[in-house]
């Protein structure tokens, strides 16, 4: 089982491999934020070769004082405007802002493991 990620405080493991299989879960879904730093918006602009500026028109709303990547409706869902269905996968994956690096292991699921078993084919009791 070495190809399982654990983190220390979470009940459950992650199994990677299962992202081949579960057809994006963590990038589409019910609608929510995907929230980006300043820092992320200026490295995911660059991959893309455009201006924070243009970026920002083009993939970003304000949520309060954050901002969010926008989201576009599919089949009465929604999916990150960067989640590729042809590929499975992130189109700015080197880019990524940190809330998808750090998923599946965030606070809220710490407590809600069974809500995120029903998301991530790839987790794991420990």
């Amino acid at each position: 089982m070495s190809n399982l990620i654990t983190k220390e405080g979470y009940p459950y493991a992650f199994k990677p491999s299962a992202c081949a299989s579960c057809e994006g879960r963590c990038c589409t879904g019910e609608s929510g934020y995907i929230y980006v730093s300043v820092a992320e918006i200026e490295r995911i602009a660059q991959l893309l070769e455009m201006s924070v500026n243009d970026f920002g028109v083009k993939y970003l709303f304000k949520k309060g004082y954050k901002y969010s990547l926008k989201e576009r409706e599919y089949k009465g869902s929604y999916e990150c405007v960067f989640y590729d269905r042809e590929s499975n996968g992130c189109t700015i994956y080197e880019a990524r802002p940190s809330q998808c690096i750090t998923f599946p292991f965030w606070d809220y699921f710490k407590t809600n493991v069974d809500e995120l078993k029903d998301e991530c084919p790839g987790i794991v009791d420990v």
